[in-house]
């Protein structure tokens, strides 16, 4: 079954072909309200840790250093349960994994759909 899973910045304006839109940021983003916002699901417990993300932001270690320790995050069982559930929902439909990045493909969005879709064959 194909399914599809694609990630866009929540700034953006949904758009009809989104399908289920999850925010996968731990902070909600600055100057969007809810409403603006169209989120369907917020599983905070998928994202990275506090830790992680600032250690990132704070330009202490490479991208793939970070998308290392994300991914090992995410063997904890609430994480593994959540990325779950995403899976799951990516079966019934797309889904749109939002965040406030400004470089989504340099964020932990792109080890999620990696995750996701290698789950997927």
């Amino acid at each position: 079954m194909s399914v599809r899973v694609r990630v866009r910045r929540v700034y953006d304006p949904p758009e009809p072909g989104d399908g289920v839109r999850v925010l996968v940021d731990r902070l909600w983003p600055r100057g969007v309200s809810k409403d603006a916002a169209h989120v369907d699901e917020w599983p905070k417990g998928l994202t990275p840790s506090t830790e992680l993300r600032r250690w990132y932001h704070a330009g202490e270690g490479s991208y793939e250093e970070f998308a290392r320790r994300y991914e090992a995050e995410l063997t904890a069982p609430e994480a593994a349960e959540l990325l779950e559930h995403v899976r799951e929902l990516a079966t019934k439909g797309p889904v749109t994994l939002l965040t406030s990045a400004k470089s989504p493909e340099q964020s932990h969005t792109t080890v999620l759909v990696r995750l996701l879709e290698a789950d997927r064959r």
